[in-house]
């Protein structure tokens, strides 16, 4: 009964031995076939030698510029006077890397529009549309930049002094786009006080108009001058009258109520007195009349002071947005042409790809994994042959594959 247990042992032990991938058995089976294992990485290695010899060498062509730095102007100091314009103004300012905005222009539609039109890439590439053209031209040119802030354009291409040409050629479109856009801090607060002064220049107009209506019903030019004269003008007429008085009330001692000097004594003083009563009391004049009736000064002196003001305010503003717009401009013609070519781009003396080690490195490992996977196939499909049960499932594949009923 022992015995019988024993060997009972063994064979569940063999049969869970026979269900495990033992590593022998790999080797074993890959030293059945081990022409495959020989045969496969020389033909793929072969063919990778062929392949590396065969494929046309690309050759690259850099272009390294450097983009406008920023200018450190006095500007700041005058943004202050401009209070809450000068946070608009100055937020225009440092919102973007000048790096990255310029990696960015040259990977523009644009741009490679442009190059495509001067080179013909339509033709070049073999495509009929621009947005082939774009995708081709995307493949063997790029745009990067450093750390130490240049900028690189790299083309790729069979023949070197064309890579050379294209390189250059988006170096030149990019100094081309720039003078026609407003990308430097200067350019963008030029454009900011060009707007600006385009509505102020509207408002002083406007405020200048209701001056001069202001002046033309009120008869109010200039408000400290004109109330002087008016009651310099009130107070000589009223000494006047008092003068005429006392000598028209000495006359009276003398001569009669029809004698000519006394008569001609008390139309002048109707007159000054009539003169005097206009000046304090007389309505408002619309034909150019500047004297204002001291009753109504306080009331014209307001709504003057209130239209010079405005106007005074406006002026201001005009003065402080002109000095911004011309600093701006000035700013602006300094760094539109700071776009200095660092490196022009030269036809490659060497190739840049491919690189023939590395492919035929890559052809014999291929090789042999390649190799390792078609003899372990091989040797399992060998010996299933073998079995009759894995036969019949051969069988029963084939004849499915066919469209055979089994």
């Amino acid at each position: 009964m022992s015995e019988q247990l024993k060997n009972s042992e063994r064979s569940a032990l063999a049969n869970k031995n026979n269900d495990e991938i033992h590593l022998l058995d790999i080797l074993t089976a890959l030293a059945r076939q081990k022409k495959i294992l020989f045969t496969v990485p020389l033909i793929t290695g072969g063919l990778a030698i062929a392949a590396a010899f065969l494929i046309k060498p690309t050759f690259s062509s850099t272009a390294v510029i450097l983009p406008p730095q920023q200018q450190s102007s006095g500007v700041s100091a005058m943004l202050g006077q401009l209070g809450g314009l000068a946070g608009a103004a100055g937020g225009i300012a440092g919102l973007k890397n000048p790096n990255d905005l310029y990696v960015a222009m040259l990977q523009s539609r644009t741009i490679a529009d442009k190059v495509i039109s001067h080179f013909d890439l339509k033709t070049r590439f073999e495509v009929e549309t621009l947005d082939e053209a774009r995708k081709k031209l995307d493949g063997i040119a790029s745009a990067s930049s450093d750390k130490a802030g240049t900028i690189s354009v790299l083309v790729e291409d069979k023949d070197p002094k064309f890579a050379a040409e294209l390189a250059n050629a988006f170096v030149s479109e990019l100094s081309n786009l720039t003078k026609g856009l407003a990308i430097t801090d200067a350019a963008q607060r030029r454009l900011f006080f060009e707007k600006q002064l385009v509505a102020v220049k509207d408002d002083l107009a406007n405020a200048e108009i209701a001056l001069r209506k202001t002046q033309e019903s009120t008869g109010m030019l200039q408000l400290d001058g004109q109330v002087q004269g008016i009651i310099r003008n009130v107070a000589q007429l009223e000494g006047t009258i008092a003068a005429k008085e006392v000598q028209l009330n000495a006359m009276r001692s003398f001569a009669t109520n029809n004698n000519p000097d006394l008569l001609r004594l008390q139309g002048e003083i109707q007159g000054y007195q009539a003169q005097l009563e206009k000046l304090k009391t007389g309505k408002l004049s619309k034909d150019g009349d500047f004297m204002v009736p001291t009753g109504k000064i306080p009331e014209v002196g307001i709504e003057y002071i209130r239209s010079l003001r405005n106007v005074k305010y406006q002026e201001t503003i005009f003065e402080l947005l002109s000095k911004q717009y011309e600093l701006a401009k000035i700013d602006e013609a300094k760094e539109s042409s700071n776009i200095q070519i660092l490196d022009n781009a030269v036809p490659a003396e060497k190739k840049s790809k491919p690189k023939k080690i590395i492919i035929i490195f890559l052809g014999f490992i291929g090789g042999v994994f390649l190799a390792l996977f078609l003899a372990l196939t091989r040797d399992v499909y060998l010996r299933s042959t073998q079995d009759e049960g894995s036969q019949y499932r051969w069988n029963v594949l084939k004849n499915t594959w066919r469209g055979k009923n089994n």
